[in-house]
């Protein structure tokens, strides 16, 4: 009877005790409220890869902490377009510079480095993605430098070496003009310039490896065709095109066709997670119609330099680049501006054609006249990118990689490559040529 009476109470309290013991059914998830464009552009690392201003430091003694004066970027934009890192193009103008390219290259990384001093407060000079990094938690602008056309180096791997110990994290292997080791698209049709057999001759392949080896990234911008196929089969390491854009949508020589977008997608080892495209924002290297029209007015433009020249040569004055820009500005002011959607339009091709890994920004801030796209006018105006992509459908994370994700990674492989190849201690390219072709 007790046995029946203790089962019956056992019975009863079971339920309880089972409810007891199981967990409390989980709270309902809320929906995660989607960040805004201008969140998300807060949130990421922006990097551009190419501006022209230390031209305005050496020769108009430009200050970043000065109104733009008819510029692109100073400190104020910066800040306004939360740009996270520069790098900051050392270009040497190859004729009026001509027998001095060292030193005007050496005047230039000098420049960059005193305005990054003048302004440490909230400037902080880098050479490493981790750098990149290191400033933004520092709350800083991260200052890069690098080098727009090999004929800096005037032949010298030494040279390349220092430029390298000075801060110059990449170079472009040509500029608009060709050096005596890589082939440019400015001038691969002009028959009076001597150009390689194969795009790069065995030095300009020992520049290549020892860009690798440095930890120094290979740009290749504005290379011809020849010699940026020929530059992927030598490379290690991932390259970057640091301004340069879609060729389907304008067909400048410099930009890049839907093979070559792919093929900088598949550069570096048999392990590398490729190289990016940073899209430039000239107006002539972005809109077609635009492109025409400034094509139609260049023998005036031409006409217009070349009497400036001969006129500062009769006053015994120097003919600076700046000179020449202002009289470019004044043609180029009469041509329309095209629409902000059509650098969009060229982000997302090349999103579309090599993967949303492979495409950042390389703005050419401060070199193309201010011949920007409509609503780009300075460094502040970047959040409008991001605006516009979250338009089209791309998410949080797409516009972190574009604004500047995709470039830390691309830096990051590039410097773990230079330390491998600095492991092996391999021979340069031409050491390793079974025969003197000079001899034959």
């Amino acid at each position: 009877m007790r046995n029946r009476a203790l089962t019956a109470l056992l019975l009863l309290a079971l339920p309880a005790l089972l409810c007891a013991q199981a967990p409390a059914p989980a709270a309902p998830k809320m929906p995660t409220k989607p960040q805004s464009p201008a969140a998300v552009h807060r949130s990421a690392i922006v990097i551009d890869t190419h501006a022209d201003t230390p031209q305005r430091f050496v020769d108009e003694h430009y200050d970043l902490a000065d109104p733009l004066k008819g510029g692109n970027l100073n400190l104020d934009s910066v800040h306004k377009g939360n740009l996270g890192a520069e790098f900051f193009s050392i270009w040497v103008e190859p004729d009026i510079y001509k027998g001095r390219y060292a030193r005007r290259t050496l005047e230039l990384i000098d420049g960059v480095r005193q305005q990054a001093a003048k302004h440490s407060d909230t400037v902080q000079f880098v050479t490493t993605p981790g750098g990149i990094e290191d400033a933004r938690r520092n709350h800083k602008f991260a200052v890069l430098m690098g080098i727009e056309g090999g004929h800096s180096i005037e032949d010298s791997l030494g040279l390349l070496r220092q430029y390298y110990a000075l801060g110059v994290r990449y170079m472009t292997l040509t500029w608009s003009n060709s050096n005596s080791w890589a082939d440019s698209s400015g001038d691969i049709k002009d028959t009076t310039v001597p150009h390689t057999k194969e795009g790069l001759t065995e030095f300009g392949k020992d520049v290549v490896y020892e860009m690798n080896r440095l930890g120094m990234m290979v740009d290749i911008s504005h290379v011809s065709d020849r010699t940026f196929f020929r530059t992927l089969v030598i490379t290690r390491a991932p390259v970057i095109a640091s301004h340069s854009s879609a060729r389907a949508l304008c067909d400048a020589p410099r930009n890049m066709t839907d093979d070559m977008l792919r093929a900088v997608a598949n550069s570096g080892g048999p392990n590398s997670k490729g190289g990016v495209v940073q899209v430039n924002f000239y107006s002539g290297f972005l809109s077609q119609p635009y492109r025409d029209a400034q094509k139609a007015q260049q023998p005036e433009v031409d006409k217009a330099v070349a009497d400036a020249k001969e006129k500062a040569k009769a006053e015994g004055r120097e003919f600076l680049y700046a000179d020449e820009e202002k009289i470019q500005r004044e043609f180029a002011d009469r041509i329309p501006r095209p629409p902000l959607s059509i650098l969009i339009d060229h982000i997302d091709h090349i999103a579309k054609v090599a993967g949303v890994d492979h495409v950042g920004l390389g703005s050419d801030f401060d070199g193309v006249s201010g011949q920007l796209p409509q609503g780009m006018d300075s460094a502040a105006d970047l959040p409008k990118i991001t605006e516009a992509l979250m338009a089209r459908g791309y998410s949080s994370e797409d516009c972190r990689k574009i604004l500047g994700g995709n470039l830390l990674r691309v830096f990051h492989e590039v410097e773990a490559v230079a330390r491998e190849l600095q492991a092996e201690d391999r021979p340069r390219i031409r050491d390793k040529q079974p025969f003197d072709k000079w001899q034959k």
